[in-house]
């Protein structure tokens, strides 16, 4: 009889928070450290993410809505106010603007007088999967590269217990990616990096072992707990090789796998939402269960996230869920209680085999950014995506509460929808704007221009980027004029949409649906005289959630519409100006952020001042129903949600919106035709 060990010591456990105000922020960052929480974890609005001032045009209606505005050295000291940096270990979801938030960072806990050689924590700064899934890219590829070069280059000399970087394979899985596609585009990712640092010359050949050491990664876990857990397992494996073969590394300690993990909040439902509490608890046990292969850091989204934001409540309900596990269960009494079984073993092996089978093909590319700019990692992502949307239309997967078991008791967790989530104040928004141009008004103008000045200087040579950044950030210079000092320099980029490319994913079956809607798309084209339907797919604002809106786009196309998508991060002057150059059919904006209140009126405002009147206006995302309500008595045509998850569905909706605008009567499919 096996008898129990002493027990591990738990993972870091954290929940992914901040909302509203960098004071408002930290106030709910010492409630969850007072309820148990031994981590922070925290989410930046999407102009931090994006670089850009809350008072951009393009941050109308984002500031604060998906995390914390830090503008600037005195919103970071807020957010961190009665934090002891020193003594706290922190996770930062920030990739294009990472060295600016991690400059910020350092020079508070200066202020406290830490010892920065003793701060702990980590920065994402994995841009790859911001080309391909989550949208916050800023910079082309290249001086993406170089800033992630630089950061690891001064972590490693002056912050040695920080992780610089955390390869993120989590919204990769978000975007579509298969378990296979999960490791092989991370570890192309990795390698890309490493090949960088390596070449850069910045890190001496003997000291690489220690930037080995400091790479960490961000992974999903899916409901498929038993694949899920073998993901992990190979992705051990493939990392002890990596390290070993490609860069030298032989420590043991150095080359150790280190991850952490936020389970997968893509099988999040809006339909019967008390099924997600079961659904995180098994993707939890994915990363936990297996000791070889256990997460260091975990943090669980909350059962409401497919509503809206969640509560401090519903948060605290996850952190519980951790600590039952970690110190009720006995799992941290034992080894890998997996080693030996026969079936675990060769799922392992299968998901290993096939990641290293895609990394070669991606490394004959050139390696992982020719395989971005090319699109070829895009396009895989958008057709598996497209596929997995097709197996649960089909019913081949099956999704409790949604496509299968659907009839319910009214749940008391939802009878009141507006209080069943966090709602931000609109008025921070405005409290936000005030305190920004209070900070611009008392700063040392001249220092701040000069260290613009210098960081542009420096940035057009080979020089390690990270001093001249610490410099600004002592300057009191802000998030929008530190990235758009290095844009001048560098540019900015658009990434591929993948959408052109991904194959059909649903056949257009004799008699099936989507041949229905291919036929009413066809009719109407005709009986309006255009020779095809055209459906303009716009995301106005800053949300780079564009899974949902490609998956439009390529249903839409394989419907027989002519698509107009322009990709992310627009304005509603520029998506009002796209849609009467093209003369589209239909409007159709895709918000995940929150800013639907704020930017869907203006579009539809634009539409009518430019003299479009016939042209109805479409909207999905996480929309609360009082929301919705208030945009279709704003004048949008239809609104969808997660719960409507039959994409040809959607699409044959949209043919019915325009045949209503446009006074056409209801279409009706032919009789079939009898023998």
């Amino acid at each position: 009889m096996t008898e129990p060990q002493k027990r591990d010591r738990p993972w870091l456990m954290r929940t992914y928070a901040g909302h509203s105000t960098a004071s408002d922020s930290n106030a709910l960052y010492r409630r969850n450290l007072a309820k148990g929480q031994t981590g922070l974890s925290v989410a930046f609005d999407l102009p931090t993410q994006t670089g850009y001032d809350s008072d951009h045009v393009l941050a109308r209606g984002e500031v604060g809505r998906v995390g914390v505005p830090v503008g600037h050295v005195g919103d970071m000291r807020a957010l961190f106010d009665g934090i002891p940096l020193e003594r706290t270990n922190t996770s930062m979801t920030i990739n294009a603007t990472a060295m600016w938030l991690l400059a910020l960072y350092q020079v508070v806990a200066e202020e406290q007088g830490a010892d920065i050689a003793k701060l702990t924590g980590t920065t994402q700064n994995d841009i790859v999967k911001e080309y391909l899934s989550r949208g916050t890219h800023v910079f082309p590829p290249g001086p993406s590269v170089r800033l992630i070069t630089d950061m690891i280059a001064y972590t490693v000399g002056n912050l040695p217990k920080w992780n610089p970087i955390n390869i993120c394979s989590y919204h990769l899985q978000e975007a579509g990616a298969t378990p296979v596609q999960e490791i092989a585009y991370a570890m192309c990712t990795a390698i890309s990096v490493l090949d960088a640092v390596r070449d850069s010359g910045q890190v001496p050949a003997e000291r690489m072992g220690e930037v080995v050491a400091r790479i960490s990664f961000f992974v999903n876990a899916g409901v498929r707990f038993v694949e899920e857990m073998c993901k992990m397992r190979a992705f051990a494996r493939l990392w002890e090789k990596v390290t070993l073969e490609r860069y030298g590394v032989t420590d043991p300690k150095q080359r150790r796998f280190r991850y952490g993990v936020q389970v997968n909040s893509l099988g999040l439902t809006e339909a019967q939402p008390e099924n997600n509490v079961q659904r995180i608890v098994l993707e939890m046990l994915a990363v936990t269960l297996s000791k070889d292969a256990r997460a260091r850091a975990v943090q669980l989204p909350a059962w409401n996230e497919a509503l809206g934001l969640p509560r401090p409540w519903d948060q605290q309900w996850s952190l519980r869920i951790q600590q039952v596990l970690a110190y009720e269960s006995d799992l941290l009494e034992y080894g890998d209680i997996f080693n030996g079984s026969e079936v675990i073993e060769a799922k392992t092996a299968a998901l290993l085999d096939g990641a290293e089978a895609e990394i070669a093909k991606v490394l004959e590319m050139g390696g992982v950014i020719p395989a971005v700019e090319s699109g070829y990692l895009k396009s895989n992502l958008v057709s598996s995506h497209a596929a997995r949307r097709a197996r649960i239309e089909s019913g081949e997967d099956r999704i409790v509460g949604v496509n299968c078991f659907d009839t319910t008791e009214p749940s008391p967790l939802t009878a009141d929808l507006d209080t069943a989530i966090m709602v931000v104040d609109p008025a921070s928004e405005q409290s936000v704007l005030a305190a920004l141009q209070a900070w611009r008004g008392q700063r040392d103008e001249a220092a701040v221009q000069a260290s613009l000045a210098e960081l542009k200087a420096v940035a057009a040579t080979d020089a390690n980027l990270m001093p001249a950044t610490l410099a600004c950030a002592r300057a009191g210079v802000t998030t929008g004029e530190w990235s758009f000092a290095l844009r001048e320099v560098f540019g900015e980029y658009r990434a591929p949409t993948g959408v052109g490319g991904a194959p059909v994913a649903v056949a257009a079956e004799p008699g099936g649906e989507l041949e229905q809607v291919r036929a009413a798309v066809a009719a109407t084209a005709e009986e309006l005289g255009a020779g095809r339907l055209r459906l303009l797919v716009g995301k106005p604002g800053l949300d780079g959630h564009s899974n949902g809106a490609e998956q439009i786009a390529v249903r839409a196309r394989d419907a027989g519409f002519e698509v107009v998508y322009q990709g992310i991060r627009l304005t509603p002057e520029q998506i009002v100006s796209a849609a009467v150059a093209e003369d589209v059919h239909c409007v159709g904006l895709s918000i995940l952020s929150g800013a639907h209140c704020e930017l869907v009126p203006d579009v539809l405002k634009r539409l009518r001042r430019a003299g479009v009147q016939d042209v109805p206006v479409i909207v999905g995302g996480i929309i609360p129903a009082a929301d919705g309500e208030a945009l279709r008595a704003a004048g949008v045509a239809a609104v969808f949600t997660p719960k409507d998850f039959g994409i040809t569905t959607i699409i044959g909706r949209i043919v019915d919106e325009i045949r209503l605008a446009n006074k056409l009567q209801p279409w009706t499919p032919a009789p079939a035709a009898t023998s």
